[in-house]
């Protein structure tokens, strides 16, 4: 089974890699929305491959999560405090946001911000402004997620940042792609063809299926990718929560029917972004994940931003070697 950790600044130092890959960490994740390949570069060279070498794992994974059709709030000069009832503009003048956003609100439409944890109403909207009303408040920082909920925005697959960090993929030993927003098999099959040009063939594709329209073309989705990611933040945002257990659970069930690996992803152990031990509810999601079939596992925020880099994939590690034991006992 695979542990993979998000990098980011809590683990961006030699001696967090090595006790990572002591814990059982198998692998790492970049998030590339917010950053390129090349300025990974020396946390990659000077610091990531060392330590895979010296812990005995050269085979260890890089995984390169791409932007991909996300959309994301432009750069604000400082952060904005969105209070709960008032209202605020986004486009022209207002809050920078992708076109494709403009394009598609109508009112009545709600856009959730940041993972869900701001949500906007679209009260007036033109060409090129929206005036929404704030449902749920918050800090309003740059360059974080957006969705234009109940709607299927158009979008390219790959946007030029990920064509550049794709053509420099092999010169790093990236070895998996985390293709966001996976809509359907096209998606995967222009990808795949990107990487053949580049000479990439051997990089592994892992469709992330976070929106409704990949939810409902999964089959398709299996048979072009090589692994499915369940990535449960903006698919929570997708649906109302308490759908989002049934939907895990079918994605995983079809998994395994189908012989496809898949990798959960998403708050395993979110309350370890601030606490040294998680609570038991995420104990249990981690050995129930495993149970299901999941391949593989991935913490986020937990590594790229937490306090307990290392505490937080023991945790992991050591959970999911429970749910193995219990797989390999006789029913």
């Amino acid at each position: 089974m695979e542990f993979y950790a998000t990098l980011g600044d809590p683990c961006a130092k030699r001696d967090i890699i090595d006790k990572l890959f002591r814990v059982g960490m198998t692998g790492v994740r970049l998030n590339l929305s917010h950053t390129s390949l090349p300025q990974c570069a020396p946390l990659v060279e000077e610091v990531y491959w060392p330590a895979a070498r010296q812990a005995g794992r050269p085979e260890a994974h890089l995984i390169l999560d791409l932007q991909g059709p996300e959309l994301r709030i432009g750069d604000l000069p400082r952060p904005i405090s969105l209070r709960q009832g008032k209202e605020i503009l986004l486009g022209e003048g207002g809050v920078p946001v992708p076109r494709a956003i403009l394009k598609g609100a109508e009112r009545g439409r709600q856009i959730s911000i940041d993972d869900g944890a701001l949500l906007l109403e679209v009260k007036r909207s033109s060409s090129d402004l929206l005036l929404c009303r704030v449902l749920r408040g918050g800090p309003l920082r740059s360059r974080k997620s957006l969705s234009l909920l109940g709607a299927d925005v158009d979008t390219p697959t790959l946007t030029p940042s990920d064509l550049d960090n794709l053509s420099q993929a092999g010169r790093f030993g990236v070895t998996h792609i985390l293709q966001p927003f996976v809509r359907d098999r096209r998606d995967i099959v222009f990808l795949r063809q990107t990487l053949a040009e580049l000479g990439l063939s051997q990089v592994q594709i892992m469709a992330k299926i976070e929106n409704h329209q990949g939810y409902e073309n999964l089959d398709e989705i299996m048979e072009e990718s090589d692994q499915i990611c369940i990535a449960r933040g903006d698919l929570g945002n997708a649906m109302p929560l308490w759908k989002l257990p049934g939907i895990q659970k079918d994605i995983a069930r079809r998994c395994r029917e189908a012989g496809k690996p898949f990798c959960l992803v998403t708050q395993m152990l979110w309350s370890m972004e601030r606490r040294p031990v998680p609570t038991r509810a995420e104990v249990c999601d981690i050995y129930n994940g495993v149970l299901d079939g999941a391949s593989s596992l991935m913490l986020t925020g937990e590594t790229a931003a937490g306090h307990w880099p290392v505490q937080a994939m023991g945790y992991l590690v050591k959970t999911a070697n429970e749910a193995i034991k219990n797989l390999s006992l006789p029913s």
